[in-house]
């Protein structure tokens, strides 16, 4: 007992003296970063040739207390936005840019125009860095529309009259509250999109009207001009088909199209980047004949993750 008296009044003592006296009892402190950066990932493509990438640092930190006490740290920080070619084997990027803060904080939600990038939380704030320019944040007010549960925003489109359209994870046909256009007869509670307004700083939530009811079969949308153009596959028949304003403008079936495999269409999402389209493989639209055109016919092997390209000549690209 005497023993235990003894320890607990030493132990009090050198508290004491640390408090007091700051001799000898600081604590160690080491910070650094990983030399190299990592899961880099697609966040859009600019055009038939450019690709926008996505990566980040991982940071460490170590603490020795003076009480022997020893703690680590650990995160993801310094994100940085680049330009690759995918098209043509070059040394490197285009052009980079990073920022210094010490959290990854969510810039790479996706592209939101060619050469705009979205992040953030939506509801709340979005973050928008264009290539070339200082990224920023903007702070969001937001409302609903015949509906009180709002979408879990993952993918941005150019809308109608100058707007974004905001939608979900999921494909739009699918039976999934996760996603837009998804509670179609889920209950009226549940948003179905949002309509993103950068200059009025607003974000709206909403069900489709009578107007827009056709657009539950897509599985992306989005507008150019006054046009509202809808990709929807068939993964039992295998066919894609574009429509706009809800006349069918174009349908392919897989097996007709050179270099694709069937396997890979049927586990990738069909998904909008731009004027390109994606599933499985990258290819774009002739708008003024409103039909597919695959003169531009990539696969990116790892995508969303960034790497390897390979083209229907068998032109390969790799930035491993």
């Amino acid at each position: 007992m005497m023993n235990r008296i003894c320890g607990l009044f030493a132990g009090a003592m050198v508290a004491v003296l640390c408090d007091g006296m700051l001799a000898g009892c600081s604590d160690k402190e080491e910070f650094w970063w990983d030399d190299d950066r990592s899961n880099a990932k697609v966040v859009g493509f600019v055009d038939d040739s450019l690709v926008i990438v996505g990566d980040f640092r991982f940071w460490h930190e170590t603490t020795e207390r003076w009480n022997g006490e020893y703690l680590e740290g650990r995160g993801a920080g310094n994100p940085r936005l680049c330009l690759y070619n995918y098209r043509v084997q070059e040394d490197g990027p285009r052009w980079c840019d990073s920022l210094s803060e010490e959290k990854s904080s969510g810039w790479f939600g996706g592209r939101m125009t060619d050469s705009i990038v979205w992040g953030g939380v939506l509801g709340e704030y979005i973050k928008l860095w264009k290539i070339g320019d200082e990224p920023h944040e903007m702070k969001l007010s937001k409302s609903f529309e015949g509906c009180s549960q709002k979408v879990s925003v993952q993918r941005i489109h150019q809308w109608l009259d100058g707007k974004f359209i905001a939608l979900g994870s999921y494909s739009m046909n699918s039976r999934t509250f996760d996603n837009a256009l998804t509670s179609l007869d889920s209950g009226a509670s549940y948003c179905q999109y949002a309509v993103l307004d950068t200059v009025a700083r607003t974000i709206t939530y909403k069900r489709l009207d009578e107007k827009l009811k056709w657009i539950g079969k897509c599985d992306d949308v989005r507008a150019w001009g006054n046009d509202v153009y809808c990709l929807e596959k068939n993964i039992e028949g295998m066919k894609l088909s574009l429509w706009m304003d809800n006349i069918l403008s174009d349908s392919i079936y897989v097996e007709n199209v050179a270099f694709w495999d069937l396997g890979t269409v049927r586990l990738s999402s069909l998904s909008f980047y731009g004027d390109l389209v994606y599933w499985g493989y990258l290819f774009s639209l002739k708008f003024d004949e409103k039909k597919f055109d695959f003169g531009l016919n990539v696969r990116p092997m790892s995508f969303p993750g960034f790497g390897n390209f390979v083209d229907d000549e068998k032109g390969f690209v790799s930035y491993d």
